[in-house]
């Protein structure tokens, strides 16, 4: 699974590398984690980067649903939860005179600079950073929906990590949410977990948001490009975000 990844790379950078522009004031994350308000690039709006809360919850989901972080590449176009979402067809509710609909749910780009996943050892799980040798950003595949005030409640998400959701007042606005998409593990990957999330190759990103059927873009990335490395368990708190997060481990 993803349930943690870093995104420092400065705006400006990530404006340049995915041709999208901030029109709100990003923070550098060292420690993303569920039900944060995190950077995400849609199909509906591609020039832009929005925050979406990471957990997904279908509008047709009971009040108070926990969101999804994850979602399986093997099955998204079959899963209730997601198959609307990789199909792009769940349009939220008409105006009231017919004439307009909206996406409400699609596929979207994840930036990061890097994931983390943890390893059981004799002393507990042990955290590791998977991320390029020079840290550059890439694009984890994402799928995202908009669920309308007063159709679900808002995710409680963190209480299974210990933490709580960013502190905004958020009434009135549609709950904006998103899942990171994740495959088998490369040869790197594997001796950490048996899940990773699909980290996409540049040429393949606009592919991934406007394909018809681009299942074939969610293969594990190649284990040569990256490198994995321990770090502090610091970064098993989500509320614990600093630079030091993303050191390695000194043995």
């Amino acid at each position: 699974m993803c349930g943690r990844y870093s995104l420092f790379t400065p705006p400006e950078e990530l404006e340049d590398r995915f041709g999208a522009t901030f029109d709100w004031r990003f923070s550098a994350r060292y420690n993303a984690a569920p039900s944060q308000r995190l950077p995400v690039i849609t199909d509906e709006v591609p020039e832009a980067f929005e925050r979406f809360e990471w957990g997904l919850v279908p509008d047709w989901a009971d009040d108070g649903a926990t969101g999804i972080i994850n979602a399986r590449a093997e099955t998204i176009d079959e899963k209730p939860s997601f198959r609307d979402a990789y199909d792009g067809r769940s349009p939220s509710a008409a105006d009231t005179d017919g004439s307009r609909e909206t996406p409400a749910a699609g596929r979207c780009l994840v930036p990061a600079d890097g994931f983390y996943e943890w390893v059981e050892t004799a002393e507990g799980k042990q955290p590791y950073r998977v991320a390029f040798a020079d840290d550059r950003p890439f694009a984890m595949a994402g799928l995202w929906t908009r669920t309308e005030p007063g159709s679900a409640s808002r995710q409680t998400g963190l209480d299974a990590f210990g933490g709580g959701a960013d502190l905004e007042d958020d009434r009135g606005r549609p709950l904006e949410t998103f899942t990171v998409v994740t495959t088998e593990p490369n040869d790197l990957v594997a001796d950490l977990h048996h899940r990773m999330a699909v980290v996409l190759e540049p040429d393949d990103e606009r592919r991934w948001l406007t394909g018809d059927d681009p299942r074939d873009v969610l293969t594990p990335h190649p284990a040569d490009d990256l490198r994995a490395y321990p770090v502090s368990t610091a970064v098993n708190d989500p509320s614990t975000d600093v630079p030091s997060l993303i050191d390695p481990l000194e043995t």
